[in-house]
């Protein structure tokens, strides 16, 4: 039972560390990246993805009960609200960018 144990804690550290290498590779291309569609893609993404791996994680090393079942709908949530709320924000300046031209977009 104890090796058992051990294996649950050796995946959900590697989701957790692979969740954090997300999250960290978010922060890096928010900063790098210049236009501003490009870094709210970045931030969705990375938002997503490691909220996903980092509580997978923490559900595997907690085992089955009734907080991994409230971890699985906050995944939930945030998979359909943070996709959904990029979406509308990047809309939204599209629609009020008065500079097209200068990211290679053909103004009319």
């Amino acid at each position: 039972m104890e090796i058992l144990e051990w294996i649950r804690f050796i995946v959900g550290t590697f989701f957790l560390l692979f969740g954090l290498f997300t999250f960290f590779m978010e922060i890096i291309s928010i900063y790098k990246l210049k236009y501003v569609l490009d870094r709210m893609h970045a931030a969705a993404t990375g938002d997503t993805l490691g909220i996903l791996l980092s509580l997978i994680g923490l559900m595997i090393m907690n085992g089955l009960n009734f907080t991994t079942c409230k971890m699985a709908l906050i995944i939930i949530f945030f998979w359909c609200a943070s996709p959904a709320s990029s979406h509308l924000i990047a809309r939204l300046e599209v629609t009020t960018n008065e500079s097209e031209d200068k990211y290679g977009r053909v103004s009319k």
